[in-house]
């Protein structure tokens, strides 16, 4: 079952039952649609869109924030047999000309909140024909999508999706360079949304609170959970972590899923006494979900002491596997620290330079084979074949494997730091520095050295309030680091991160590269 019949099965036997609620706490909004509404207003923007010309593999640029208008574009697209293709609420106007000329969309739907940067580039982007606004503003040559949900009939379209048609586009975030366009198809996405019910046993009472931005195939791909058991998911607009409880408190949230970054943000204020537990009647939320980068055991320990009797669980996935593949489970809170193993029609290894398997402990490549492995990167069969080589989806994370199978993520092997030879591996490095009481977040990298080939430098970004020194960072490094891991340079600055709480390191490289002094 793809997920578009998912929604048509929901709008037939939940049809007065809530679907979505909307948030926007700086304007005291509160939006809801059914699963019949939900259904009905996907249908009319797929018929809107027929009316238009767009067929199966056409393309449909989707640039939006998150909203409940959002997933009925999304549905709406699918439903035609064309390919949605969210992007990225950061990018710029030179983005979205490069992301539309591998697109070759027809239709562009977008968030009244990028008519300047659309309308920048728009003469130079030749194969769009429409442009459908989402809001109250309205601009030259771009129809509104209210107006034309009203105008498009209910009725289902007769368009037969096949499990290995395709059905989005999505690009990477770019923290590597160019965004990467990745092909997926409902055979994927139906992957993902079988592991979210059987990862976190979800039920049709469950609530589950999106967060995330939803262009992103983390945050959508969780939320199918509750596609696929009818039950209503809470879209919260605007983060912070009073938000957070306030909503888990109302709507009765049950599960949550958060980037580690935010995670932090979250216990820091409780540590402050800024936010306290006991303001808030959140036994509802039985389950804490954290992914989008590695997780120190610290991180888990701390959360725990605050919520001792609280379901723990981490992911593991990428845009090439449509979101998560390894999970760690919730029966296994005694396994902190790995990303767990590999869930459902999933298999994985660990793999040298050759592709041969490593030995349990061993560090090596970890590479996938399962049904959610991308089709392929859209018009680069080079690309493709560098990633996907036997079935075997080649990821460029460094892991290792315990006896029990369990993985421990070390890191990306782009970013390993060589230092005099050794193999140093950043997030080992954060994660010893995250356990200093100063510090809110931090970022290893590799600075070019004549000498030893790479230093290793620590970004470091204090928690509020408090006063860290180079001397203290030093001596703590001397008393919990070997010496050839510990850092040759000590920075203070804010730590760059993507919508989905993931360090940009390029960034970082860029800013400190030559010798470690601000350019």
């Amino acid at each position: 079952m793809n997920i578009s019949e998912m929604l048509t099965r929901n709008g037939r036997i939940y049809p007065n039952e809530i679907a979505l609620i909307e948030l926007r706490p700086s304007k005291n909004s509160r939006t809801l649609i059914t699963w019949r509404e939900f259904d009905e207003k996907a249908n009319q923007f797929a018929n809107s869109l027929n009316a238009k010309g767009v067929i199966k593999g056409d393309k449909v640029i989707h640039w939006m924030m998150n909203s409940i208008d959002w997933l009925i574009a999304y549905f709406g697209i699918i439903r035609t047999g064309a390919w949605a293709v969210p992007l990225n609420f950061r990018f710029n106007s030179q983005d979205l000309e490069y992301c539309s000329g591998i697109a070759e969309a027809k239709v562009m739907i977008l968030g009244e909140e990028f008519i300047e940067r659309v309308e920048a580039v728009r003469s130079r982007i030749f194969s769009l024909e429409d442009y459908i606004l989402v809001g109250q503003n309205q601009s030259k040559g771009m129809e509104s999508f209210e107006d034309i949900l009203k105008k498009s009939s209910t009725s289902r379209t007769q368009i037969e999706l096949a499990d290995d048609d395709c059905a989005g586009l999505y690009f990477t975030s770019g923290t590597t360079g160019r965004p990467k366009p990745i092909l997926i198809t409902h055979r994927n996405m139906e992957c993902a949304a079988v592991n979210e019910v059987l990862a976190h046993h979800q039920q049709y009472d469950d609530n589950f609170i999106i967060i995330p931005p939803l262009y992103h195939t983390g945050a959508k791909m969780h939320w199918f959970g509750s596609l696929l058991t009818g039950s209503r998911g809470t879209l919260i607009t605007e983060f912070n972590p009073k938000h957070l409880f306030e909503t888990i408190e109302r709507e009765r949230g049950t599960i949550v899923w958060l980037p580690t970054a935010w995670t932090y943000d979250i216990l820091n204020e409780m540590d402050r006494g800024e936010l306290k537990k006991a303001d808030y009647d959140i036994k509802c939320w039985r389950l804490m979900h954290m992914g989008a980068g590695p997780i120190p055991v610290s991180l888990v320990k701390r959360w725990k002491e605050y919520f001792p009797s609280m379901n723990y669980n981490t992911s593991y996935g990428l845009s090439e596997s449509t979101g998560p593949c390894i999970r760690l489970g919730i029966e296994n809170e005694n396994k902190a620290g790995s990303i767990g193993r590999p869930v459902l029609n999933w298999d994985v290894r660990i793999v040298d330079e050759k592709g041969e398997d490593v030995t349990s402990g061993e560090v090596g490549e970890v590479i996938l084979k399962g049904n959610g492995v991308m089709k392929e990167y859209y018009k680069n069969p080079e690309k493709t074949a560098e990633t996907i080589k036997n079935g075997w989806l080649y990821t460029g994370d460094v892991a290792k494997m315990d006896e029990d199978g369990f993985i421990y993520l070390i890191d990306r092997k782009k970013d390993v730091v060589i230092s005099s030879g050794e193999n140093i591996y950043p997030v080992e490095v954060e994660n010893v520095l995250l356990n200093h009481p100063k510090i809110h977040d931090v970022a290893v990298i590799g600075i070019p050295d004549v000498r030893l080939g790479e230093i290793v430098a620590a970004v470091i970004f204090p928690k509020s309030g408090m006063v860290l020194t180079e001397e203290e960072m030093n001596e703590f490094c001397e008393e919990n680091l070997p010496r050839y891991k510990r850092p040759r340079r000590i920075i203070f600055d804010k730590i760059p991160r993507n919508p989905t709480g993931k360090i940009e390191k390029t960034k970082l490289r860029e800013k400190y590269g030559g010798n470690g002094v601000m350019k």
